[in-house]
């Protein structure tokens, strides 16, 4: 398969995501789609798994007119509820209280009818009664969600499960009405046994209650167990809406107010104590501490913040207090967005799950033309009504199309879910696709191979020299200058050294270095040049050291005082600590990473060769890594891109899959297809692995789905079951598919990946 053409995103169009009532099955959201999309300049997405409609719509059209649509076709639509003024209080009560019941009081009433009638021994005079008065509440009040369903869907020109349902639970119990009133099934003494294949009895003397009120059972459990494993698939989603805090503590003319957190405005400085979670994201302007992003990000370890270092709301302060400014609020904080995004993912629709919605949009009016052509059949070869019914029967029951519309929901639901919880946001279906087909990976060093920030790796001090002294006196001077490799010496050095001594006579010279006077020293810190016109002479051994930093790419600084090198500081950006596993996995997964930079090729070489790319491409412009991109494309290559800055965004959107790193900008963010919320390059490689599992598991339901149907049909066309077993199976496939797609609960992120090639 070749790459997967991304749609451009239509920037004009409005979106809204409503909230649909009334759906019990795939074809019920296929006929939503249909009639949204046939709205002038709409297009529409209906996930019948989540319940939830998205929908693009052009300035003619008000969202109002679009509940309308859906409640024409018969079913209810909600338009999403306004930003919550206070807290919300948990809702006791349990969304699953009335389909239990409804289960629970079908189970008891149908057992003892599907034990009487498969047990003749059981079966004491007037016993066909009993069951009667047993399976009556079952095919009425049991079934009545089904019945329901398919009148309003039968007044608005539509067949759906529940018309298969319906016909089915309703002709057997009307069968048996007929059998037991009009023919010889209520005579006292009658027995009756239970076959698995279709059964060849005498006219009016069979009775099929024990079918109707066993298949009204199943598919109640089976409709249950699908609702609690849906629920259970979308926790991970309501757990990360769930996860901000409720209230905050605002500084206001130098009190601290608490206020709900929907109070707290852009550039307001709020308090965060510890075990307290951080209100919104910002930056902290006083304090120091550790701070827990594990809910976001997976990663477990906790951050040490310091002021300037920016915060993520919903993180929870684990150190000392902290006082923050709020940079962003609302619909606009990285939650949000995060939330967001998972969202859409789990309304869209890959590819794959299309071709299922086209087939069961037409699966049921021709498995009802299917079920008559049956009855037809087998009166005409002279079965008698009894075999010809009970195998028109098992048609209209064994092929309802629910695991079909269950494939593709469930599995992006419980995957991009899970994928939240690791910190992994994948941005729509056909993401999954794209995923498949990469076998190329650029990597962009600065930010994503490399942390991005300057320091201290390497100090070659003179013959006599004390390398603390020298440390504490370049770091003095280095101290004043707002320079990164000045910011990356003087960190070191107070790290390493202590407190730093104060500077007098402070001056910097643009391109070449600084001095200073520190404890009576002039200290020069800088380039050779800086010491060349100041007289100062380097020895050998410094010139050597100078020249195997800049060898490597690194940056050479030179300290010295009275007229003489001291000591050569070398300054690189610090390869990542999982760079080299993460290239190793890639590698694992069938994909040849490519390291992209503006470095010099020097520098890019020495990266490459730490973390184990062989292929590297240096010096570009941020301007051209797109035209880097459309090479390897043209090259016949899939390619994904990782990157986290601006001059990455144009490479990210042109790339067939890109990964954009959360710890970078915005722009970045949006034009990436999956975002990666921590700065990990290893959570690119559980990005692929998650997106590919979760494809797989979408392509095994889809198997499972229309083998089923495939297999199943000619059987029951065929009279070679019984409508209670084919109920159960039906029933059974999609408690199946559910099963199978909450598997992806267990993904767990760093695992091997040699296993996973595809």
């Amino acid at each position: 398969m070749g790459p997967v053409t991304r749609e451009p995103r239509a920037e004009h169009a409005r979106r809204v995501e409503l909230s649909i009532g009334g759906m019990t099955c795939g074809s019920c959201a296929a006929r939503i789609e249909r009639k949204l999309n046939k709205v002038a300049g709409v297009s529409a997405t209906v996930n019948y798994a989540t319940g939830k409609a998205g929908v693009s719509y052009p300035e003619t059209v008000s969202p109002e007119d679009l509940v309308k649509v859906v409640e024409a076709a018969g079913y209810t639509a909600a338009l999403p509820p306004p930003p919550r003024a206070a807290p919300e209080v948990p809702q006791a009560d349990d969304p699953l209280r009335p389909a239990r019941q409804r289960l629970i009081g079908s189970v008891v009433l149908a057992v003892p009818v599907i034990v009487l009638s498969m047990v003749p021994a059981w079966q004491f005079t007037y016993w066909q009664w009993l069951s009667l008065t047993l399976a009556a509440p079952v095919v009425v009040w049991g079934a009545w969600p089904f019945h329901r369903a398919a009148w309003t869907n039968l007044r608005h020109g539509a067949l759906t499960m529940d018309t298969l349902v319906s016909l089915g639970v309703g002709a057997a119990f009307g069968w048996s009405l007929y059998a037991l009133f009009f023919g010889t099934a209520g005579m006292p003494g009658m027995r009756h046994g239970f076959e698995l294949i279709a059964e060849r009895g005498s006219e009016g003397s069979t009775i099929y209650l024990e079918v109707a009120a066993g298949v009204t059972a199943a598919i109640l459990a089976g409709r249950f167990f699908e609702a609690r494993s849906k629920r259970r698939a979308g926790a991970a989603l309501r757990a990360l809406l769930e996860l901000g805090a409720k209230d905050v503590t605002v500084l206001r003319d130098g009190r601290e107010e608490r206020v709900p957190v929907e109070a707290l405005r852009v550039g307001d400085e709020f308090v965060t104590r510890p075990g307290e979670k951080i209100a919104t994201d910002g930056v902290v302007v006083d304090g120091s501490s550790a701070v827990d992003e594990s809910m976001l990000t997976g990663e477990s370890v906790p951050v040490e913040v310091r002021p300037g270092d920016a915060v993520t709301g919903a993180t929870v302060n684990v150190g000392g207090r902290l006082v923050v400014r709020a940079e962003r609020v609302g619909s606009g904080t990285r939650l949000a967005q995060m939330s967001r995004l998972v969202e859409q993912a789990q309304n869209g629709k890959a590819a794959v799950q299309r071709l299922a919605d086209r087939v069961s949009a037409v699966f049921v009016p021709i498995v009802v033309v299917l079920a008559a052509g049956t009855l037809v059949a087998w009166l005409a070869a002279g079965a008698g009504t009894t075999a010809a019914f009970t195998a028109a029967v098992a048609v209209l029951i064994i092929a309802c199309p629910c695991a079909l519309g269950l494939a593709t929901p469930t599995a992006l639901l419980v995957g991009t879910g899970r994928g939240a919880q690791l910190g992994i946001l994948i941005k729509g279906p056909e993401v999954l696709e794209s995923t498949r087909a990469v076998d190329t990976v650029v990597l962009d060093k600065t930010g994503t191979i490399t942390t991005g920030k300057m320091s201290l790796v390497d100090t070659r001090v003179a013959a006599g020299e004390d390398e603390t002294e020298v440390l504490r006196l370049a770091g003095a001077v280095e101290h004043a200058s707002g320079h990164p490799i000045a910011r990356a010496i003087a960190g070191a050095a107070a790290e390493r050294a202590g407190a730093l001594p104060a500077v007098t006579e402070f001056r910097t010279t643009e391109g070449l270095g600084v001095q200073g006077v520190a404890e009576g020293k002039a200290v020069l810190a800088g380039r050779a040049a800086l010491l060349e016109e100041r007289g100062v002479t380097v020895d050998d051994e410094l010139v050597k050291a100078k020249e195997e930093a800049e060898h490597q790419g690194r940056t050479a600084v030179l300290v010295a005082w009275d007229g003489r090198a001291r000591a050569v500081l070398v300054v690189a950006d610090t390869v990542k600590p999982t760079s080299a596993r993460a290239v190793r996995d890639l590698r694992a997964l069938g994909l040849e990473p490519v390291l992209l930079t503006g470095d010099n090729s020097a520098a890019a070489r020495a990266v490459a060769a730490e973390v184990g790319i062989d292929e590297v491409i240096a010096e570009v412009l941020p301007a051209d890594k797109v035209d880097v991109i459309a090479r390897l494309k043209a090259q016949g290559r899939v390619v994904a891109m990782v990157g986290d800055g601006v001059n990455d965004a144009a490479a990210l959107a042109t790339a067939d899959l890109g990964l954009a790193m959360g710890t970078g900008t915005d722009a970045a963010i949006e034009a990436g297809d999956l975002t990666l919320v921590r700065g990990d390059p290893c959570a690119a490689v559980d990005a692929i692995r998650l997106a590919r599992r979760t494809l797989a598991t979408i392509r095994g339901n889809l198997f499972w789905a229309f083998a089923y149907n495939v297999a199943a049909l000619p059987l029951a066309a065929l009279g070679l079951l019984n409508p209670m077993i084919a109920g159960a199976a039906m029933a059974f496939s999609s408690v199946f598919v559910v099963s199978n797609s909450l598997r992806l609960r267990r993904f767990r992120g760093g695992a091997a990946t040699s296993a996973l090639r595809p």
